[in-house]
């Protein structure tokens, strides 16, 4: 079942979508008896990334809460303009899951939803269940920033779709079919460039290298090997110092064939995830330890 909800944010309304499993799946329980799964889409994009997944994750026995962050999708633009911060961002996703009442989620994002995963698994105040991150160094991305804040003044003009396109098309692994990444490149294209710019800001300036011991769960760190967004070399030394300072609460995978955009290039993706955050329950830190 999806239930689609605007909450009232800072000042604007941001839309959410929470699935749930029907009735034919089985595991049609009280939603708040099932465990919950954030998940946090990519810089421009919307909470439709996750189309697939959150339904069949559901039918897996998860709540899964879905929002588009602001400026993104349904959601309102922020009051004070395109947002440039991820710490912002991660601000504005805890008074979402206060909103809805939701306590110790799993947290599982891509790219700057990857960051963002780590930024609310390094906070003490508000521990997780679980996260995984994907796409995702701790360190700032490797962008042009000063090139960006340029391009704000400019994003209106008419090859940025089409450098979208074509951008999205290099960024996917090479084991996806012709066809898949055709229809998730024209899904890209529906991105707002200023928010796009401005997410890719910060994406270039986020850093939470010196919060690594303060990861709060068991944490998957996940990199597709053909993106050419991050270097997947950089996020296994990332799970290396999560384990030096808090053994065993991290762990890495490298996806072969797989590039950015691992929830849209995977077939049956929320198999994958279930296996993952089956995982990361077996391993759960007792809720004390992780304050």
């Amino acid at each position: 079942m999806i239930e689609a909800r605007y909450l009232e944010i800072g000042g604007a309304l941001g839309f959410v979508e929470i699935v749930t499993p029907d009735a034919r799946s089985g595991n049609a329980l009280d939603a708040t008896d099932l465990p919950t799964v954030l998940c946090i889409h990519t810089a421009g994009q919307s909470g439709v990334q996750w189309r697939h997944v959150a339904r069949d994750l559901a039918d897996r026995g998860y709540r899964v809460i879905v929002p588009d962050l602001p400026g993104h999708g349904r959601s309102e633009p922020a009051p004070g303009g395109p947002v440039t911060s991820l710490i912002t961002y991660g601000d504005w996703l805890c008074e979402v899951l206060d909103a809805l009442g939701v306590d110790r989620p799993f947290v599982m994002g891509c790219s700057i939803g990857g960051k963002l995963t780590l930024e609310l698994a390094t906070r003490p105040d508000r521990p997780l269940s679980g996260a995984v991150a994907m796409e995702a160094e701790p360190g700032p991305g490797r962008v042009n920033v000063a090139g960006l804040r340029r391009e704000l003044e400019d994003v209106a003009g008419p090859s940025r779709s089409e450098r979208t396109y074509l951008g999205t098309l290099a960024s996917v692994g090479r084991s996806v079919p012709e066809a898949k990444a055709h229809t998730i490149a024209l899904m890209h294209k529906r991105e707002d460039p200023e928010i796009s710019s401005s997410d890719l800001i910060g994406w270039g300036t986020y850093d939470v290298r010196d919060r690594l011991d303060r990861v709060t769960a068991p944490i998957h760190l996940v990199a597709g090997v053909d993106d050419p967004w991050i270097d997947p070399d950089a996020v296994a030394r990332a799970a290396d110092t999560i384990n030096d300072a808090l053994p065993g609460r991290a762990r890495f995978t490298a996806l072969a064939g797989i590039g950015h955009y691992p929830m849209e290039e995977i077939d049956d993706f929320a198999a994958l995830a279930d296996t993952w955050i089956g995982e990361l329950r077996r391993v759960a830190v007792p809720e004390e330890a992780a304050l």
